[in-house]
């Protein structure tokens, strides 16, 4: 189903809006794409321009990058242990930006925008022990 991006028909005070078109192609939002953990899966898609984005739809690698050292390496998720975004995605095993997930080299938290940049960078946040 796809998301209305327009403006609601109600006031702030709870009021009634009639408003004086209907909805337009060009309000409509992308469909959501959920990130799972898995084997390494993009789509490519098709955006407003005619320009594409890549949507990653399972990943298993992410791009760790090592705050004091500067540098960054592939590490494999594991899992992911929080999101804040929405409880139930820990559950699901759904990355979204911001999400703190399981590496084999210790927890890190999600910089990038799977479902948009196409691909999983992460910083780490503390290292295994």
């Amino acid at each position: 189903m796809a998301l209305w991006q327009g403006n609601s028909n109600r006031k702030i005070t709870g009021g009634r809006i009639r408003p004086a078109r209907g909805k337009r192609r060009s309000e409509i939002g992308g469909e959501r794409q959920f990130t799972n953990l898995g084997e390494q899966k993009t789509l490519p898609h098709r955006i407003r321009g005619g320009h594409v984005k890549s949507r990653v739809l399972a990943a298993s690698i992410c791009n760790l990058y090592f705050p004091d050292e500067k540098k960054t390496v592939k590490a494999k998720i594991l899992t992911v242990k929080e999101n804040p975004s929405n409880p139930n995605y820990v559950q699901r095993n759904i990355i979204t930006k911001s999400a703190v997930i399981g590496t084999d080299l210790g927890d890190a938290l999600v910089t990038s925008r799977p479902g948009q940049d196409g691909i999983v960078n992460a910083r780490l946040i503390s290292k295994k022990k």
